[in-house]
């Protein structure tokens, strides 16, 4: 691997590292504004939504070579 091919790598890494922290920081936003309209039972639906994103974007936070299955 190049240099170049290294930069590009990187470069897209923070690209989808910071499309995953917009994604995250809205999911925020929604579970504020149901909590902020009592509907406490939909913000913990979206806090378990939002757990599981999380869980499934394991590489992005952490990039591994293989998933496990």
């Amino acid at each position: 691997m190049t240099d170049a091919d290294e930069v590009a790598r990187l470069a897209h890494e923070l690209d989808e590292a910071e499309l995953y922290e917009q994604k995250l920081r809205a999911c925020i936003v929604a579970i504020r504004d149901e909590l902020a309209a009592g509907r406490t039972a939909r913000a913990l639906s979206l806090c378990n939504e939002a757990l599981r994103e999380i869980d499934n974007q394991a590489d992005v936070v952490a990039p591994s070579r293989e998933r496990p299955s």
